[in-house]
């Protein structure tokens, strides 16, 4: 009796879970799936929250804030710390001799690149009596009377010439025995690369021409040597294919005649600017950073350059840091002419007034009282 009640109730059950179905004219029954019991869900906790999860409730997302852009770099700074390194020691050179000095020429002395034959002005003391009357400036004097030009034109530059001495025009400075060949390899090396980079690309350069393991003792080669070398040697020195080819077209031009260290030193501005833009890789800009630093020449002025521009539109009162950039976003903080028009009043010193434009924003000169 009992057994046949568990088998009824068996059935019923059965049935319960199943329902009938029609199927190829056939009933038959389909399983339905049985549900499990559930768990409440636990309110989530601090500990068990996984931020940005897809289950995360709407959120407001953060306001994006505007990156500003900041402006390029100068590349004048490592640019020419290579470019107007000394062929000579200073730590061992003698002491500077007064030489005559031409604010308009060249006023560093320079080595010939194949012959290292020494060109240079004239010491006072070698200046015959009769001719010392018409001496106008010194290499001893020549920075004193350029900060004092400036002075007398625009009295804000005061105390930042009394802040930052300048060595580069100073008789210390104008006594740096130049090699022009070197320094212009070393304004193709610095282009576009750090100034370790430029450094170390140097030093592998010049460690191609000279076979002693001792590094202070490489010199750096003539053009002759370096024509000697097939770009692909000249490349493994860290040189790209077209600073390579720079390279050595510019020791081209000096093995051949095109360039020397005599037309340098006695040339124009003008005609060094002319000759030198001829030679691939030396742009202006180049030749006006060689002409002002290594040549050593009182009156450049680059209108190109961020620094000059920046210092001078901060030196007109002007915040910089709120300027936008140019038309096809290159950066400008002041005009050309205008740039032009303010440094005119400057000559024959202009180098010296560039030299301190980027020194501008590194002293407080707005409540110096002119």
């Amino acid at each position: 009796m009992s057994s046949r009640r568990s088998s009824r109730l068996s059935a019923n059950a059965t049935a319960l879970k199943e329902d009938p179905v029609m199927k190829n004219g056939t009933v038959t029954a389909q399983s339905q799936p049985v549900e499990k019991a559930t768990k409440k869900r636990k309110a989530p906790t601090k500990e068990n929250i996984i931020p940005n999860s897809s289950d995360a409730g709407p959120s407001t997302p953060n306001k994006k804030r505007a990156t500003r852009i900041l402006p390029p770099e100068t590349p004048t700074p490592k640019a020419i710390g290579l470019m107007s390194s000394p062929y000579n020691d200073p730590n061992i050179a003698p002491p500077a001799v007064n030489r005559l000095a031409v604010p308009n020429g060249t006023n560093a002395p320079l080595v010939s690149p194949e012959t290292r034959r020494l060109i240079l002005t004239k010491p006072v003391d070698q200046v015959s009596p009769s001719k010392k009357s018409n001496i106008t400036s010194t290499t001893k004097s020549l920075l004193d009377d350029a900060v004092a030009h400036l002075i007398k034109i625009e009295p804000k530059l005061k105390p930042i010439i009394e802040k930052h001495p300048c060595r580069v025009f100073s008789e210390e400075g104008l006594a740096d025995e130049i090699d022009p060949f070197n320094s212009l390899v070393s304004g193709i090396i610095s282009q576009q690369v750090s100034g370790a980079a430029a450094r170390s690309i140097k030093a592998k350069f010049v460690a191609l021409f000279n076979t002693d393991p001792d590094a202070s003792t490489h010199a750096f080669p003539t053009p002759s040597l370096v024509v000697t070398k097939p770009l692909e040697v000249l490349r493994t020195a860290g040189l790209s294919q077209r600073k390579a080819e720079y390279v050595f077209g510019l020791a081209e031009k000096f093995h051949s005649g095109g360039l020397t260290a005599d037309m340098l030193f006695s040339a124009s501005y003008e005609e060094v600017l002319a000759e030198l833009i001829k030679v691939r890789g030396l742009g202006k800009w180049s030749v006006e950073m060689f002409a002002c630093f290594s040549l050593k020449r009182m009156d450049v002025f680059s209108t190109g350059d961020l620094g000059v521009q920046r210092g001078m539109a901060a030196l007109a009162g002007r915040d910089v840091g709120k300027l936008k950039t140019g038309k096809g976003g290159k950066w400008k903080y002041m005009g050309e002419k205008e740039m032009e028009e303010i440094a005119e009043k400057f000559r024959p010193y202009r180098s010296v007034f560039m030299w301190y434009m980027w020194r501008v924003e590194e002293v407080d000169i707005s409540t110096f009282d002119t």
